[in-house]
């Protein structure tokens, strides 16, 4: 089922989708509900709510922003891979980090890279902690986040890492516009502008917003702020 779905979505969306991209969603699938019966990492298990979910979900950003050729991606809260492994999977030439403050998930993380043969940096950080890390600081094309977060608070934990030139990518439901507006201040005070919003409509008509948010110019060394105050005083 995954395979015709996935199949369906990218022919609509003119997207090149292999074979073997589509036995790694499979094996992906098969080692998320295995592990997820010893560990919580989606509430979402039916094969077709994983394939639209999850998978196209993720992948939709191609459909969006033009990632260039070799690019650096970080994925800030990935939590069960999302939306980092499965762009991986459709685009091997990405240089993926995936980070999250929990290393049950990155136990996982690291047997599903392993099994799809995935070359990918695992970090076990709070994202305001290494976004602060001159290793990390503005060192990545790109940043994204499908956490559920409110956007200005996002946009602190993700835009620093990312250089001037690169973008952060945030993944928001159908009222991706108005968090839009409450996050201007933040994308301001932290050296970006907003450069795309692209809704999206999956195969089971829920509305998703990806928004490319681009860095102009350094962000203040100030920010990110501990976790305690971006969450209870966002910008």
């Amino acid at each position: 089922m995954i395979r015709e779905i996935l199949e369906t979505w990218c022919k609509e969306n003119d997207i090149s989708l292999t074979d073997g991209q589509k036995e790694a969603f499979e094996i992906y699938f098969r080692l998320l509900t295995e592990w997820n019966q010893k560990m919580n990492l989606t509430a979402i298990t039916e094969e077709q709510e994983v394939a639209v979910k999850h998978f196209i979900d993720s992948i939709s950003v191609l459909k969006c922003i033009d990632l260039k050729v070799g690019a650096s991606l970080i994925d800030i809260g990935t939590g069960a891979g999302f939306p980092g492994i499965p762009l991986k999977i459709m685009r091997p030439d990405l240089k993926l980090t995936l980070l999250d403050s929990l290393n049950k998930r990155l136990i996982f993380l690291s047997e599903l890279c392993k099994t799809l043969l995935i070359e990918a940096e695992l970090l076990h950080a709070r994202a305001e902690e290494y976004g602060a890390k001159p290793e990390y600081r503005e060192q990545y094309d790109y940043s994204v986040s499908r956490a559920v977060a409110n956007l200005p608070s996002l946009c602190e934990y993700c835009i620093p890492y990312i250089k001037v030139g690169g973008s952060f990518i945030a993944m928001k439901g159908p009222d991706g516009r108005s968090e839009l507006e409450s996050a201007e201040n933040a994308i301001r005070l932290l050296g970006c502008k907003t450069k795309t919003v692209s809704p999206i409509t999956l195969p089971d008509r829920s509305v998703r917003t990806v928004i490319a948010i681009e860095k102009i110019t350094v962000t203040p060394s100030r920010y990110p702020r501990r976790g305690v105050k971006i969450n209870k005083q966002p910008l």
